[in-house]
């Protein structure tokens, strides 16, 4: 699964996901509140981090649909 810097920076733009509860890999992210300055919050984040740059083709709605997708995603650039 993912590590617990990833959840930290998901979890800060998930604003209707109660604290207690945990992130599931297939959850649709933007029923969980992630918008489109989320998204960019989200990425500028996971960049810093992980010290990566997400390529145009990655920047795509399918990309940010579920967590499962993101860390695979993010994966491929580490």
């Amino acid at each position: 699964m993912w590590d617990e810097q990833f959840e930290a920076l998901l979890r800060k733009q998930l604003s209707f996901l109660p604290p207690d509860e945990p992130i599931e890999g297939t959850m649709r992210l933007r029923d969980y509140g992630l918008d489109s300055l989320g998204m960019i919050e989200l990425l500028a984040g996971l960049e810093s981090t992980y010290d990566v740059q997400f390529r145009d083709e990655a920047l795509t709605l399918d990309t940010f649909e579920s967590p499962e997708r993101l860390w695979r995603t993010l994966q491929s650039l580490l």
